[in-house]
């Protein structure tokens, strides 16, 4: 079994940057994909990047494109997210996945979840 706990969430303001840490315990993770999905209260979760096993490849959701950054360290069985230019639409909470695919942007092939770290961004 694999463990994923999120951190790094807060409340900042638009155009600040954050970045967000999902740390892996249990099994290794350093063979999976791992993923980060945002979610609202009453909305499906949204797929915002994804890192491939070793972080050689990664894909991001348009919205984020170009403002926010994967990297993993399959040392530290940990995967960041650097956001930076923040804006209000970001806010939600951010939730870390593992998973056998990389770049899916679909949730039921994700094997394993964190409970999830809250970014709050307001003007």
């Amino acid at each position: 079994q694999v463990q994923l706990v999120e951190s790094g969430g807060a409340s900042v303001a638009a155009g600040d940057s954050l970045r967000l840490s999902c740390t892996a315990s249990g099994r290794s993770v350093s063979r999976l994909a791992m993923a980060w999905f945002r979610q609202v209260p009453g909305k499906e979760r949204d797929f915002v990047a994804a890192a491939s096993w070793n972080g050689g490849s990664t894909t991001y959701s348009d919205p984020v494109r170009g403002r926010f950054t994967l990297s993993r360290d399959n040392v530290r069985n940990t995967l960041y997210l650097q956001m930076n230019n923040l804006k209000l639409e970001d806010t939600g909470l951010y939730l870390c996945a593992a998973g056998a695919i990389y770049g899916t942007d679909i949730v039921d092939e994700y094997d394993y979840w964190g409970q999830g770290t809250q970014v709050t961004v307001s003007s």
